[in-house]
């Protein structure tokens, strides 16, 4: 864990940044959830934010079904436009508080930076 910046974590997830890495990818964030990593720049994770605003706007497929919740039936996109998750509402909302409290985190990083 030396190796790295933690910036934000969860039950679902971690964010972090390599403290050692090519300069020019020393600022991309790396997300890990599942068995999965990304690693994405700033804007990657705010357009990523942006698409999963969009999969919890459509409607879950079931409404009346008791596993509602538990049911993968969401598709969520990434940046990279070849990769998407399928992913259950529960998955859904802890990504997206990984990725917001990231962006958070973020900004703060930068505010304490500038100060």
């Amino acid at each position: 864990m030396s190796d790295i910046h933690k910036l934000y974590c969860n039950s679902f997830g971690i964010t972090f940044q390599w403290k050692r890495c090519a300069t020019k990818d020393f600022k991309k964030i790396q997300l890990v959830f599942r068995d999965t990593g990304l690693y994405l720049t700033t804007n990657e994770l705010i357009e990523f934010s942006e698409n999963i605003e969009k999969a919890l706007d459509y409607p879950l497929l079931c409404k009346d079904c008791k596993e509602n919740s538990s049911c993968k039936s969401l598709l969520l996109e990434t940046p990279g436009r070849q990769i998407s998750f399928v992913m259950n509402y529960i998955e859904l909302k802890e990504v997206q508080d990984l990725i917001k409290g990231t962006i958070f985190q973020l900004g703060l990083d930068k505010i304490l930076e500038s100060n």
